[in-house]
């Protein structure tokens, strides 16, 4: 009876949320022309608390839409522009040295950039590795360490981080780490004609956009509540289990996989596909997550959580291949 309890009260939340998340996404399609595929998947990490990595050639619009979602959700955005000479202290803060009205001196931190609720890292890659760590500590635990201090951050606090996946010079590799520590990829491709058509005539215009939040941080932070309260039936469950656990050299689904796989992901990943499926089914309307969800959201998840050895790269063989094959024994 509690169960049902409780089915009850998420369903009728997941009801009163709907035409939120509606009107959500109708406000981001005024700036956002067609990539409904890409808006979806940024929808879906913010709902499940995590953070972007959204992967594209300059131009198709991943700086636009961070802008667009922190104003639809009426989040405190900030902009860091990666580089190579960007310092950790340039994103987390610093200490200073005050002198007081009594004459004695103190410490006084400066909070950077970091301390928003929406935070921009552009071109991520192009910051040296120590600076790219810097972000490591925000990402999971939501704080900062500053002196021996712990700051704590904004709630809720998301980094969407872009990356130029074409332009090699001036960059570094982000550590597996911190790939991790994003919920998603998100590659975003070219538009087609009709979405670049509607979108050549509104941005050479004369029209002035002036977009509006619809929720605020408080109402995403009950949503992303209402999130882990959804319930996973024990199909979907095994379904992410296997997807997972045989995409690890270890325990490869496929015999083949075995020796193509260099590393396989983590636990987090089967934690980010459970936290992505059941955002998924949010954002839908759904009281559970079905296994179309876990094959919607499987390559977004996992591709930045592996990596194929040298040998198969020599062969051909590629990571969303990979995982189109893992996908395809879910049936």
């Amino acid at each position: 009876m509690a169960g049902d309890s409780e089915s009850t009260l998420a369903l009728a939340e997941i009801e009163r949320l709907a035409p939120r998340l509606a009107a959500l996404r109708a406000e981001i399609g005024q700036a956002i022309f067609g990539q409904q595929a890409v808006v979806e998947q940024t929808l879906i990490t913010l709902l499940a608390g995590g953070h972007v990595l959204l992967v594209g050639v300059p131009g198709l619009g991943k700086t636009l839409l961070v802008e667009t979602l922190g104003t639809v959700l009426g989040l405190s955005a900030r902009r860091v522009q990666f580089t190579p000479d960007l310092m950790p202290a340039d994103i987390l803060g610093s200490e200073v040295l005050d002198e007081g009205a009594d004459g004695r001196r103190r410490f006084r931190f400066l909070p950077g950039p970091v301390f928003c609720q929406l935070l921009m890292a552009d071109e991520i890659n192009r910051a040296s590795p120590r600076t790219q760590s810097a972000l490591l500590q925000a990402m999971q635990e939501g704080k900062v360490a500053i002196g021996g201090t712990e700051h704590p951050l904004p709630r809720p606090f998301h980094v969407l981080a872009t990356q130029n996946p074409i332009e090699q010079e001036g960059t570094y590799p982000l550590p597996e780490a911190q790939l991790d520590r994003f919920l998603m990829e998100i590659d975003i491709g070219y538009p087609d004609l009709a979405d670049e058509r509607a979108m050549l005539l509104a941005t050479t215009s004369d029209r002035e956009l002036a977009l509006r939040p619809v929720i605020d941080g408080e109402a995403l932070r009950a949503a992303q509540r209402l999130v882990r309260r959804l319930p996973v039936g024990e199909s979907v469950v095994s379904a992410i289990l296997a997807l997972v656990r045989g995409a690890r050299p270890e325990s490869a689904a496929l015999a083949d996989l075995a020796s193509q796989i260099a590393w396989g992901p983590g636990p987090r990943a089967a934690q980010a596909l459970m936290l992505a499926v059941r955002a998924r089914a949010l954002l839908d309307g759904r009281i559970a997550p079905s296994l179309d969800d876990v094959v919607a959201l499987a390559a977004p998840v996992l591709r930045h959580r592996m990596a194929l050895t040298f040998a198969a790269r020599a062969d051909g063989v590629t990571l969303a291949g990979v995982i189109a094959r893992l996908v395809e024994r879910l049936g």
